[in-house]
């Protein structure tokens, strides 16, 4: 997404698109890094000025109440936020800590003795060492 093509996406879903407002979600869909709001804050608090950790969370609180990001509880002692709002999976790297995404079909997770139930949201995360971590390494 192009910066105006954000603006026009907040404005589409009720966010007033503020300068910092645009500028984290720039950061969210540009970067794909699935950060966390100290990753984000240090990343642009050079870039704007009178930037805080707390515009950084009600931003990301925001964008999550409004429907425009999805906040990753991966591990319990770390939240990260992901602007692919679209029903996926994420694989955390035990070693370099990077979130990579991967594709879950609705119809596999109906497997799963759910057959009488109806699946709004759901989230799916799996935890190992990831394939460019693992090169040199034997398995």
């Amino acid at each position: 997404m192009q910066e105006i093509t954000i603006k026009d996406y907040l404005s589409e879903n009720g966010i007033r698109p503020m300068n910092k407002r645009v500028k984290v979600m720039n950061y969210l869909v540009s970067k794909r890094n699935h950060p966390t709001a100290e990753m984000i804050y240090l990343e642009l608090v050079n870039e704007i000025t009178g930037l805080s950790k707390t515009t950084i969370y009600n931003t990301l609180n925001l964008f999550v109440q409004e429907g425009v990001a999805r906040a990753l509880n991966i591990d319990s002692n770390e939240l990260r936020y992901d602007a692919d709002i679209s029903q996926h999976g994420h694989f955390k790297c035990k070693e370099c800590g990077e979130v990579f995404d991967f594709s879950l079909n609705k119809e596999l997770l109906e497997d799963l003795r759910l057959k009488n139930f109806v699946l709004d949201d759901y989230q799916f995360s799996i935890k190992g060492v990831c394939s460019i971590c693992l090169k040199g390494k034997s398995v």
